[in-house]
């Protein structure tokens, strides 16, 4: 039952909260039933005993109300004959305005990076002119992007843009009037991420960019993954992946990320965008220059981003959005260990360029490790790396607010209530939780029926942030069933339709009535009210050129926020599982001071917590290793040059940038393989066949 009302901290210390927050308004209130597991069923985003999704152009978003209806046999004569027309008269005036407006970067020389480290031709700065001239401006303002292309600034809720390419960390933007800038102090349980992921752009998915793994559908290889879709590309990769990664996410999307209310984004990484090694099809390092570009994007208008580690070596989880869909291959089988040590010499590398000052305020969250198979790895496993990755950061960063990002850990799909007590007293450790009822049993009830799931969820999240630390809702969409093009791999069927059902109700947007809109409005907020802090499953879908517009539309924020599915301003749900009568557990709006680093010193961990999870390599390892053979499974060697990563290009003139490079005291080797030593694939060693001697290179 409901127990009584509560007002949430964070609504009614909000700045400018809808309705003045407190009791007295319709919102501000949260109230939630008591559930110690988040979710009925715990699922990401592509279920998965088969491959994900795939995507065919990466062309740019187009706008909802051009596109072709193919249900309507009226609309689509209409837009295959009468709409290319137009769309070539527009077209020319297009271009002439662009180059109307189209303004000169800066010319001013890069300035070279101050790093002493060696490394493999990294450091320094990115090639990208990301300037223009020191300028700021509010809602209606004429916006000058780091391309020279003008757009109107649109933000009714009090946000205004500023950049100084001179000094460009003295500056910041303001997502909405409650949302503090850059530069300003973000008090947890006090302000409120309402974020979403930019799912599909530097590392790719299939459901979310259908056009751009369409056309390798007759390939060799199949195009089913990011793996094989770059082995498809072959001699065009790099031309390919650069035109999506320029053209499916732009500074544009900032922009109208704060005017949708946002405050935040999660932006997924491949280990690729550090570097690969021999035999790794990916595109390597250039998707790190586009997420440099989303800091001075973020910078610029004010948002906050929860870096995301999305993609490890070997795979984590076995599902494409891991790079390579098929078997979980880190911290599993023959090349376990070896992955893992991979993966945390990329946290180390990562956690040096975004604990730089300048940096650190635009990226405070950084999560380890995405959707990891805890039940496949083994929890003491997993355990075992998180305590090994928090080191790694806190060597790296120092200890206490303000030194380096908050550590996210996603729970494993075991449910967040499993890590009360782990690491008891670790400075600035929270979890990542991703409540998906797609992927569960078939649900054919309505959303209208479902909206008060997701507020059975809050008590659980309050739980876990009065006994753990900050929990945020990694990843959450207004699916209900695994409807949607590739959303459970390429060429895969819904299970919803495998059941007799029709997935053309939930997938043509374009014919859905305003009481069905409700029914998803109403799904909405019951999740951004129980999740509180949250990151919505996906900002945009890419068009399908086989079906002509947008597909999987429970997935798609700017779709729903564009035609009414989503609300324009997410504060509305502050209180909306309080009107449904759902109550339970409260969180007091404190969380435990090592959560959130307001400690003086050095933190203490638990001594049960050291002596439990610091051994290293685990003594255990699945399918069924034990010490013995873990002492010969290939491994790597911290030998090798480290990798600074590359900044963004700023004039001759400009002051306090850095170099890429936080610590300098930071001079171990980097993490590589041991030179003279075979190493079987990472991808496909569960079943290969253990070392019978540890090989010191020089024995093969």
């Amino acid at each position: 039952m409901p127990i009584s009302p509560f007002d949430s901290p964070s609504l009614g210390n909000e700045k400018d909260p809808l309705g003045g927050g407190g009791s007295g308004s319709k919102f501000g209130d949260n109230q939630f039933s008591s559930n110690h597991y988040l979710a009925p069923t715990l699922h990401p985003h592509g279920q998965r005993n088969k491959a994900l999704p795939t995507t065919k152009s990466g062309k740019k978003y187009k706008n909802t109300t051009r596109t072709c209806i193919p249900t309507n046999p009226t609309k689509r004569k209409l837009c295959f004959f009468g709409i290319p027309l137009l769309l070539v008269i527009i077209a020319g005036i297009v271009i002439g305005v662009v180059i109307a407006t189209q303004h000169k970067p800066s010319s001013g020389s890069k300035s070279s990076s101050n790093g002493t480290k060696t490394n493999n031709g990294n450091g320094g700065q990115t090639t990208w002119n990301q300037y223009v001239e020191p300028s700021s401006g509010g809602d209606g303002d004429i916006v000058t992007t780091d391309l020279g292309v003008q757009f109107q600034y649109q933000n009714k809720f009090g946000g205004h843009w500023a950049q100084n390419p001179y000094d460009p960390y003295s500056v910041s933007g303001k997502a909405q009037s409650w949302s503090p800038t850059l530069n300003e102090e973000w008090i947890w349980g006090t302000h409120i991420a309402r974020g979403v992921n930019l799912g599909g752009w530097l590392v790719t998915e299939p459901f979310i960019v259908p056009s751009l793994y369409e056309q390798y559908q007759t390939s060799t290889p199949q195009a089913i993954d990011e793996y094989t879709l770059s082995q498809a590309m072959g001699n065009n990769l790099s031309e390919k992946m650069e035109e999506h990664y320029k053209t499916f996410i732009t500074e544009e999307d900032f922009a109208a990320i704060s005017s949708a209310g946002l405050n935040y984004v999660r932006i997924a990484l491949g280990y690729w965008a550090i570097e690969t090694i021999e035999n790794e099809p990916f595109l390597p390092k250039v998707s790190w220059t586009y997420f440099v570009k989303a800091i001075g994007w973020s910078r610029k208008y004010g948002i906050r981003i929860f870096i995301d580690f999305h993609a490890l070596p070997g795979s984590q989880n076995g599902w494409n959005h891991s790079g390579k869909s098929g078997s979980v291959n880190w911290l599993y089988g023959v090349m376990g260990i070896a992955n893992a040590q991979r993966s945390l010499e990329t946290i180390r590398t990562i956690t040096e360029f975004i604990s730089q000052d300048g940096i650190k305020q635009v990226v405070p969250l950084f999560g380890l490790v995405n959707e990891v198979m805890a039940k496949t790895v083994g929890k003491d496993v997993l355990e075992k790396f998180y305590y090994q990755a928090y080191q790694t950061v806190r060597g790296v960063s120092g200890y206490g607010a303000g030194n380096g990002p908050i550590l996210l850990m996603h729970e494993g799909f075991l449910g967040v209530a499993n890590w009360t007590g782990f690491l008891n007293g670790a400075d600035r450790i929270g979890m990542d939780q991703h409540p998906y009822l797609a992927f569960g049993d078939i649900n054919t009830e309505s959303h209208a029926v479902q909206a008060k799931t997701p507020c059975t969820w809050g008590g659980g999240t309050n739980d876990s942030m009065t006994n753990f630390g900050l929990t945020l809702g990694g990843e959450w969409s207004n699916a209900i069933n695994d409807c949607g093009l590739w959303l459970n791999g390429v060429g895969s069927t819904p299970k919803y339709q495998i059941a007799g059902n029709d997935c053309s109700i939930y997938d043509e947007w374009m014919n859905w009535s305003e009481d069905f809109k409700k029914g998803i409005m109403n799904y909405t907020m019951s999740n951004m009210d129980a999740l509180q802090n949250w990151f919505f499953w996906t900002w945009k879908i890419g068009n399908s050129t086989v079906k002509g517009y947008p597909t999987s539309p429970q997935w798609n924020y700017r779709l729903g926020w564009e035609q009414g599915w989503i609300p324009k301003d997410p504060r509305i749900a502050g209180g909306f599982c309080k009107i449904l009568g759902i109550g339970g557990n409260q969180f007091e709006g404190t969380y435990p001071s090592s959560a959130v680093g307001s400690f003086s010193g050095t933190p203490t961990i638990a001594s049960d917590q050291i002596s439990s999870h610091s051994i290293w390599p685990p003594p255990t390892l699945g399918p069924s290793f034990i010490v013995d053979q873990i002492s010969l499974l290939p491994t790597l060697t911290q030998t090798g040059s480290i990798v600074i990563l590359p900044t963004a290009t700023h004039p001759s003139n400009s002051t306090n940038i850095g170099n890429g490079w936080t610590n300098s005291q930071d001079t171990i080797g980097a993490y590589v393989r041991v030179q003279g030593c075979n190493y079987p694939d990472e991808y496909d060693a569960v079943n290969a066949t253990v070392p019978s001697g540890t090989c010191t290179g020089s024995s093969r």
